[in-house]
């Protein structure tokens, strides 16, 4: 597949702890630390890399010895670096998280400062060649501001992932400051989604989103499957079934499997299944983004 594909957002790198026994607060647990390269944004793009799709990141990286690193790697693993920025006098991007011993995140820590340095300014010097893509994706990493000026500016389809409950109040916040608010699809979690429009219900929670534009709406509920909604349709899939090893990127990866099914011509709301396959490829994986995940979808 030669489709090309802009990723927007955040690159850092990775801390990942996965405990052997049961958590116990305000103590030193005994566990595993794997350190890796990640980023929601950079997750994506690696995911849809390995799935055979053209990738450019636009990223920007740390001025120190990890962003030279991330850097890096994102060019080994077949991403196309060249719209992205180096700042010198920025540290990089780092998520930290602690997983019980049977893979499930406890908690998380990402600092992502960065990623602040990409304004509408800094993306409109690069609107010409993300518009010569086929699909765009982004994630809530970047401001406030610059999720509104993709929205108004992008003419591909726009993908966003809400990455946390806190960053995922910025799509809602942009799209009521579009002029004409629209947005092609839009991947939360059930934590994010409620707390985003303030419901009790996934059901509930993607009429409100499709009510401020949001045209295609997944909302993926961990071992319940995904929800997806669009104004013709509904549909609740179930998990796909699979040994869960690390729950860390499962849900990058399943935007990446959307991603990639609606390039391929596949219809809404039947691109959930695909990137529900491509979250069960990671959740069987130790690593954020799995590198065998082209051969399991096969």
């Amino acid at each position: 597949m030669e489709t090309l594909i802009s990723v927007i957002g955040g690159a850092n790198v990775d801390l990942s702890a996965t405990l052997t026994d049961a958590f116990i607060a305000s103590d030193s647990n005994p566990g595993h630390i794997e350190i890796g390269y990640g980023g929601v944004a950079r997750n994506i793009a690696h995911n849809l890399a390995l799935l055979g799709a053209q990738v450019q990141l636009l990223t920007v990286f740390g001025g120190d010895l990890l962003g030279g690193l991330l850097h890096d790697y994102c060019k080994q693993q077949g991403i196309n670096v060249h719209l992205s920025d180096k700042e010198s006098k920025q540290r990089s991007g780092v998520y930290m998280c602690i997983n019980n011993h049977g893979g499930e995140m406890i908690a998380a820590v990402a600092d992502t400062d960065v990623i602040r340095t990409i304004t509408p300014e800094w993306l409109s010097k690069r609107i010409g060649e993300i518009n010569r893509s086929a699909l765009v994706v982004a994630d809530t990493n970047i401001p406030e501001d610059s999720i509104r000026w993709l929205m108004e500016n992008v003419t591909a389809p726009l993908f966003i992932d809400g990455v946390s409950t806190t960053k995922a109040h910025r799509v809602v916040n942009a799209l009521r400051k579009c002029k004409l608010p629209y947005l092609h699809s839009l991947k939360l979690n059930l934590k994010e989604a409620l707390a985003v429009t303030e419901t009790s219900t996934y059901a509930e929670a993607a009429q409100q989103l499709l009510n401020i534009g949001v045209a295609h709406v997944y909302i993926t509920l961990g071992s319940e499957g995904v929800y997806c909604r669009s104004d013709a349709q509904e549909w609740l899939f179930p998990a796909l079934p699979g040994e869960i090893v690390n729950t860390t990127g499962a849900g990058d990866a399943f935007l990446a499997g959307v991603v990639v099914a609606h390039a391929k011509g596949m219809e809404f709301p039947q691109t959930a299944q695909y990137g529900l396959m491509a979250a069960r490829a990671t959740l069987m994986s130790q690593k954020a983004v799995n590198p065998d995940i082209a051969n399991i979808l096969l």
